[in-house]
């Protein structure tokens, strides 16, 4: 065979791949059709020029295909940046940051004016239409301070960092019906006092997750997902081992917190809680529209 017919062949058989790839897809497609996805955006997926692309061009296509995606993003490394910038110091406590006045405003001011409209800009670029939202907005949460117990037993003050006491998803819903606009929201709320919180994303959008009895949450991270003892991927995962590996010390460190998220997404209502790589080019898509998918998936039960 002569080389022109070798680039031939090789030719099709790569239209033939992506053609199973898409039938692969198709009943995914079918069932998730008009479905709620809520995704928590973050880690190095929200620091890569091309990371940025693929993720927009991936939430692009899963609102074509009728899905209702709602993300909720991070911006930790952005608010340390600013910080550090302006020389206040940087406090954390039990992986929560000590956010006082002065810092909640540098908080709010990344959130909401820069990250979350970085996020909107690269999903019109992909050609979807979005707006930014924070939790303040239409009251969409309902915030109350974290209080953390310290180790004498007395409570730790982290300043105003808050926890979800309750939310109002008619702000979701009205962008829904304005033409589906995909909702952006940066994990801030406010108490009915006025004060305003730095929320953990990850729970801010367990929360939000199940208030939309979403079909999906999907929690983007900076590791494969959840791993055995040996270190191994573990595909699927239901409330009862989950919580089994957390008592053995199996699911450990930053993971325990995102395994609890993930439980009481469930608890909530929602169907089933994704944790993948965000560092995988089009990971939202590889998860949610093949047969193997790439991170664990968390289910209530064994099927």
């Amino acid at each position: 065979m002569s080389q022109d017919a070798d680039k031939r062949q090789a030719e099709r058989n790569l239209r033939i791949e992506r053609a199973k790839i898409l039938q692969e897809a198709l009943p995914y497609i079918q069932q998730f059709s008009g479905s709620t996805i809520v995704i928590k955006y973050g880690g190095h997926a929200m620091e890569s020029d091309e990371l940025k692309r693929s993720f927009a061009r991936d939430v692009a296509l899963l609102d074509v295909v009728n899905m209702r995606p709602v993300i909720v993003h991070g911006g930790g490394p952005q608010i340390g940046a600013l910080l550090e910038r302006l020389n206040i110091p940087s406090q954390f406590i039990a992986g929560q940051r000590v956010t006082d006045p002065q810092t909640m405003e540098i908080v709010e001011m990344v959130l909401t004016g820069r990250v979350n409209k970085e996020i909107v800009k690269e999903l019109q670029k992909a050609g979807a239409w979005a707006v930014g939202i924070s939790g303040k907005d239409g009251r969409l949460i309902e915030a109350e301070k974290l209080v953390l117990p310290g180790p004498d037993g007395q409570p730790v003050d982290l300043g105003l960092v808050g926890r979800v006491r309750e939310v109002n998803t008619d702000v979701i819903e009205a962008l829904e019906r304005a033409g589906g606009l995909i909702p952006v929201v940066a994990p801030v709320g406010g108490d009915g006092d006025g004060n305003t919180y730095n929320i953990n994303a990850d729970n801010f959008a367990g929360a939000l997750a199940g208030a939309l009895r979403a079909e999906k949450l999907i929690l983007m991270t900076d590791v494969e997902g959840v791993l055995d003892s040996g270190g191994k991927l573990i595909s699927t995962l239901d409330r009862a081992t989950a919580e089994k590996f957390i008592g053995d010390g199996t699911i450990r460190g930053g993971m325990i917190p995102k395994v609890q998220c993930a439980l009481d997404a469930l608890g909530d209502g929602v169907r089933k809680v994704h944790i993948i790589d965000g560092r995988v080019p089009h990971a939202l898509l590889l998860e949610i529209f093949t047969d193997k998918g790439i991170g664990t998936e968390i289910v209530e039960a064994a099927e």
